[in-house]
């Protein structure tokens, strides 16, 4: 396993109490010095559970790769030691409303206007102002309120909640783009920046946002002229079915992919119409085309059944449990699973990061330290500020060239990250493979999904597959800071363009890229899309609920874990592209959208491990109840951590003791709140310190009050759109760095002739010729057929 250093010259100060902690992690498995203060006594989050010969797994966790230093707030010299640490630092990161930095008699606004160089980041559940500022939030409360929880479980009853992990997760990644841009944009403009990050803002932008890139099936059926209230109606977009040993997973997107699937059924006549190589008409003949496909699957085994589909190009994965996908072997071949000393008493079979960088993984390489372990002090001496080099740069990364050649959710929103804070992304498309987002709902030219996640972007026609095309590529290269790209690994090379031959057209280009699962490893040659990744890889067996049948698997309206990949991405490829204005050197980074998913939940699967491995493992007995309330399929969360929410939930109940397991208190919460509004409990609740929340659908969030107070969305117009789209425009509150425009998304190829006249300094007469010729097109220019 080796050391990535993309960040290796970055000083990080680590005040977080437990929220926090992952983020500093990040930027420790990219080779920052990131070193975490603990008052006397240690962090409580050594405390929490669930944990593994008495530690806490969690924290273990998130605190690898770290310095742990112990400092007293009560010792006037510990105190001015904090403040000498921050004014050397690069990054301060805290947690908690007040946080750790006011027990030191300051806090992150105070630090970043006392040294004008320094990013500070202050993580709280619900951001620092607002009417809701004080909240408590929780996993459980989180997808209440960002409707991820309207958008799982059955379609009638009882919602189901996600697994726990993945909010808290999906915020700590977009915390750690946030603040790595805020540190970006002061390697350039030499000027720091305050961060009021919310988690909660976290999960709606990067979990299942209600405003952001949907999944290609989505896109490809026809949508409501307004949003949905109702519940899940999308069950069987991604099928699961039955076999003799367990269960699999079908995705059936592309025409081809439906007639690999035709053919296995035996060419049916009842499937034969060309209107079935569309996803809309497979959808409204789901019942007769899934108990065909059922009845075929039913009698055979899993292995089989997945070699088969890859045989015939049809998208095929087993639906493994955690256990299993962690013992598939893929993992471990690749480095992503790997035995390490947890805690000194536990080597435990761990889920090492998801970075890859320059084919190496870039994760675990230490424990946890005990409290205290090291210094308070940074080990080297302080790397210069640098003077500003773009001192009337308006964006963060203005100035930068992205060729982007991302598809789809995780690919597209990569390319959007990067857009709305200012660099130039020129979205290669292609008008014989055409991006599964480019489909449109009858009678519209773009769809919502497109308009979203491809704003602020250029599109260029080119044909990288036609000779001159892919010259043409090979220029833009040449001047170029990036290249995204999410094909199928091999794809890219294929065309002509290894990351070797991108060296060699410029040695400092970063390749960023992801894929299903990975470019290396016995399952990097097979298909792969988010379900497919969920399913083998045990996410989609924790996507259901202790109450459900065993066969009942709830995430198939989820885009998870697309969106997280393309930050995780977008992480890696601003690091590397740090490390080369240091160090003048490229970099390869790549992504596995399962090696994503299992870090996600890394808790829950080492918590596995160590079952597996025989170890003394205490799970955390909080409990999170989906409760009904008054009204027509209205529901609330209430989450119960431990004794002091047990206590004062009673108190307001009016009940003298609640029940000790598990069901009967949920039925007995929810019993109290089915006559009460969801709001008004919530509210309620959270006065009392008790985390609770709404369950609210997509079309609730933007007037919701602390989205409203926060302006977290502004309404983005397209030409092409009936209304406004309310879009999100910062990955988070940045004091200094301005919200994002929004400029229109383009149609194919809308600025061809524009890129190739000012990039590549072609005339018109040489653009007609390439034009006429198939290496470009234009939107000006009809297409044939």
């Amino acid at each position: 396993m080796g050391e990535a250093g993309l960040l290796a010259s970055v000083r990080v100060l680590d005040l977080s109490a437990g929220d926090a902690d992952a983020v500093g992690r990040i930027l420790a498995d990219l080779g920052a010095d990131v070193c975490k203060i603990e008052t006397p006594g240690g962090s409580p989050a050594r405390r929490a559970a669930p944990t593994v010969a008495g530690a806490s797994i969690g924290f273990a966790l998130d605190n690898a790769n770290k310095r742990c230093a112990r400092l007293d707030p009560a010792d006037d010299g510990d105190r001015r030691r904090l403040l000498e640490l921050a004014a050397a630092a690069d990054i301060v990161i805290d947690s908690g409303n007040p946080g750790g930095t006011a027990a030191f008699g300051t806090s992150c606004a105070e630090l970043a206007d006392r040294h004008p160089h320094l990013v500070t980041l202050s993580v709280t559940d619900f951001g620092l102002t607002g009417p809701r500022a004080s909240w408590c939030g929780t996993d459980a409360v989180f997808y209440a309120m960002s409707s991820a929880l309207s958008r799982t479980g059955p379609s009638t009853g009882t919602p189901v909640l996600p697994p726990p992990g993945v909010a808290s997760a999906t915020a700590a990644v977009q915390a750690a783009w946030a603040v790595l841009i805020a540190y970006f944009d002061r390697l350039r403009g030499g000027r720091g920046d305050f961060i009021d990050f919310s988690r909660f803002e976290a999960v709606v932008q990067a979990l299942d946002p209600p405003y952001g890139s949907e999944g290609q099936a989505a896109v490809g059926l026809k949508q409501p002229a307004q949003l949905w209230r109702g519940r899940p109606r999308n069950q069987q977009i991604y099928p699961v079915f039955g076999c003799s040993d367990g269960h699999v997973r079908i995705c059936l997107l592309s025409p081809r992919q439906w007639r690999g699937m035709r053919a296995w059924l035996g060419e049916p006549e009842r499937f034969a119409g060309p209107e079935f190589d569309t996803i809309a008409a497979r959808y409204a003949a789901s019942a007769e085309l899934n108990a065909a496909i059922g009845a075929l699957f039913a009698s055979q085994t899993m292995d089989s059944l997945v070699a088969q589909g890859q045989e015939r190009g049809v998208p095929i994965a087993a639906v493994r449990t955690p256990g299993e996908a962690l013992s598939a072997g893929h993992f471990r071949d690749v480095g992503a699973i790997a035995e390490a000393p947890l805690t000194p008493q536990a080597r435990i079979a761990i889920p090492v990061g998801p970075f890859v960088v320059d084919g190496e993984h870039h994760g675990f390489r230490s424990p946890a330290q005990e409290s205290g372990s090291s210094d308070a002090a940074w080990p080297q001496s302080a790397a210069p500020v640098p003077a500003s080099t773009r001192p009337d740069a308006a964006r963060p990364l203005e100035g930068l060239r992205i060729l982007d050649l991302g598809v789809i959710v995780a690919g597209g929103e990569l390319g959007r990250l990067f857009a709305d804070l200012g660099a130039e992304v020129i979205k290669v498309e292609s008008a014989a493979y055409p991006d599964g987002l480019r489909q449109s709902p009858p009678g519209q030219l773009m769809s919502r999904s497109w308009a979203l996640t491809h704003r602020n972007e250029y599109s260029l026609g080119l044909d990288l597959r036609h000779p001159r095309g892919a010259d043409l590529f090979a220029r833009l290269v040449a001047d170029a800071d990036a290249v995204f790209a999410n094909f199928k690994p091999g794809t890219l090379a294929s065309l002509g363009f290894s990351y070797e031959r991108l060296r060699e057209l410029n040695p400092d280009i970063v390749l960023a890229e992801s894929s299903a699962y990975g470019d290396r490893g016995p399952w990097s040659a097979q298909m792969g899309y988010g379900p497919l990744v969920r399913a083998c890889t045990g996410i989609t067996h924790l996507w259901t609920s202790p109450d459900a049948p065993p066969d009942a698997f709830f995430d198939a309206t989820t885009i998870f874990p697309d969106h997280v990949v393309g930050r995780l991405t977008a992480i890696a490829a601003l690091a590397a592209l740090i490390r080369r204005d240091r160090q003048g050197c490229g970099a390869h980074v790549h992504i596995s959208q399962a090696e994503a998913a299992i870090n996600q939940l890394a808790t829950r699967y080492v918590v596995e491990s160590a079952r597996a491995a025989g170890l003394p493992v205490a799970d955390d007995d909080a409990v999170h109840a989906v409760c009904p309330c008054a009204g027509g399929d209205e529901w609330c969360v209430v989450s119960v951590r431990g004794p002091a929410d047990r206590d004062a939930l009673a108190a307001i109940m009016g009940a003298t003791d609640l029940p000790a397991d598990r069901a009967s208190l949920i039925a007995a919460v929810g019993e109290w709140t089915a006559t009460r509004d969801k709001n008004e409990v919530a509210d309620l609740l959270q006065r009392r310190g008790v985390p609770a929340a709404p369950m609210q659908r997509a079309a609730d969030v933007p007037a919701d009050p602390q989205v409203v107070f926060r302006e977290l969305f502004t309404e983005m117009v397209h030409p092409l759109l009936e209304k406004p789209i309310p879009a999100e425009t910062a990955p988070a509150r940045y004091r200094r760095i301005a919200r994002a425009p929004l400029r229109p998304a383009p149609m194919a190829g809308e600025h061809t002739r524009d890129l190739c006249r000012r990039v590549l300094g072609l005339d018109d007469d040489r653009i007609d010729e390439l034009i006429a010729d198939g290496a470009l097109f234009a939107y000006d220019t009809p297409q044939e057929g």
